[in-house]
């Protein structure tokens, strides 16, 4: 109800998020159109949940055995209907609710998907960290494990190879 671009569309928080004792926690940007939005599965359904669902495989990760959220409980659309990314007053709007999850699931280690979740993390406990500089480094954050990995969608490939993905997961 906080953001007015995202009304109608499907909150993704439910069962389907995963392990509510998992002791890892995945946090992407947002519900995408074509994926959770649709299917209400977060990283499901669309291409990054493809390459999402590859990578956990891949390095032996079961979605049973972990929790996956969002920056963001929508989808955020542009004047067209497709995604796009949130504003930062979007993910102020959400925080709490991430907060709240992260209190609740208790995770030994959180995962960030993305420049997009990276930086939303720091409205729960303030850091400086940049992707590019993070990635595949472990940080202590809200009594917890940070684990800055890409976004395994599409256009994140660009700027990490599915290879190099792969290896990350194996890191996690």
């Amino acid at each position: 109800d906080r953001c007015a671009r995202m009304e109608g569309c499907t909150r993704v928080i439910s069962w389907a998020n995963g392990n509510v004792q998992a002791p890892m926690m995945f946090i992407g940007e947002a519900p995408g159109r074509l994926g959770a939005d649709r299917t209400a599965i977060p990283f499901h359904g669309d291409k990054a949940g493809d390459n999402f669902e590859a990578l956990l495989s891949t390095a032996g990760i079961g979605r049973a055995d972990i929790f996956v959220t969002n920056a963001v409980m929508c989808n955020p659309r542009d004047e067209s209907g497709n995604n796009s990314p949130p504003s930062k007053k979007e993910i102020e709007n959400c925080a709490s609710n991430l907060k709240k999850q992260i209190d609740f699931v208790q995770p030994k280690i959180v995962m960030t998907l993305g420049a997009v979740a990276l930086s939303a993390t720091s409205s729960i406990e303030d850091h400086s960290l940049k992707l590019k500089d993070a990635v595949r480094k472990k940080f202590r954050w809200y009594g917890r494990w940070l684990l800055p990995l890409y976004h395994p969608g599409a256009r994140a490939m660009i700027h990490r190879s599915f290879a190099n993905q792969t290896s990350d997961y194996y890191f996690v």
